[in-house]
């Protein structure tokens, strides 16, 4: 009897600017969970998670009592999270929540100079069918260009050192890549590729969400087949976080 075929994947990224709208206007937590369990991804990364914070707790009566990554994870699932900043209030940093088992999760700085706190988060998890575990990366890159060539030499060194070279890999998350560098780069050293690049010719338009015209938010992928991509950046999308979510359909 032939098996099974290996189980799809959908993947998406998102900066959830620390639950809040563009200008911090409105708290949309709520209605960010709402948004992503209609779409029922099975791994979701996500930059810009609080992880907690006592004045905002304090002031909006609908603050989530579990941190944002719990919040927003799926019913029963898993969630990994990466401080990478922080201050007297709390902190944030980065999260990835799956539908499936994480198996190892480690946080690496990748902080280039005291004014930036930057996280490499590395998960990895059981998805039923696969035979060896999904490596997961999720990363939120420095505001500058020196900065970024920094972190993604961080980048290539962890993926070498920790991820086997025929393992299923994404890396996403918010590369800050305004000049389009980080394509060429990780397509040359690891073998990544983009999946709006591969499928579509372009990187997707992301930031600002009301008006998508800068390319900042990535999905790259190794080992695995690209399916349908989408940029959620329409219609309730647009009114909640100042980044676009991007979503991808992958499989083994």
């Amino acid at each position: 009897m032939k098996s099974a075929d290996p189980s799809p994947l959908t993947v998406v990224t998102y900066n959830i600017h620390k639950g809040f709208s563009a200008l911090n206007r409105r708290l949309v937590v709520h209605e960010i969970r709402e948004r992503l369990h209609a779409l029922s991804p099975d791994v979701v990364f996500l930059q810009e998670v609080q992880g907690a914070h006592l004045r905002h707790s304090r002031r909006h009566l609908a603050w989530p009592v579990a941190a944002q990554h719990e919040f927003l994870a799926h019913e029963g699932g898993h969630s990994a999270y990466g401080m990478n900043v922080s201050y007297l209030d709390g902190h944030h940093g980065n999260a990835i929540v799956s539908r499936y088992p994480i198996l190892k999760v480690e946080n690496v700085d990748i902080s280039h100079h005291a004014l930036e706190s930057r996280g490499l988060l590395h998960c990895e998890m059981a998805v039923p069918g696969w035979d060896e575990p999904l490596h997961c990366i999720n990363v939120h890159l420095g505001l500058w260009a020196r900065s970024r060539r920094f972190q993604l030499e961080w980048l290539c060194h962890r993926i070498r050192e920790f991820v086997p070279a025929a393992a299923p890999l994404v890396v996403a998350g918010d590369f800050n890549d305004w000049r389009g560098k980080a394509t060429a780069v990780l397509a040359r050293e690891l073998g990544l590729r983009e999946v709006f690049e591969s499928s579509l010719g372009a990187h997707a338009r992301s930031f600002p969400a009301r008006l998508p015209l800068f390319a900042l938010d990535r999905i790259y992928v190794r080992d695995l087949k690209i399916g349908e991509t989408r940029r959620l950046a329409e219609g309730p999308w647009s009114k909640l976080s100042d980044h676009a979510a991007l979503a991808a359909r992958l499989t083994r």
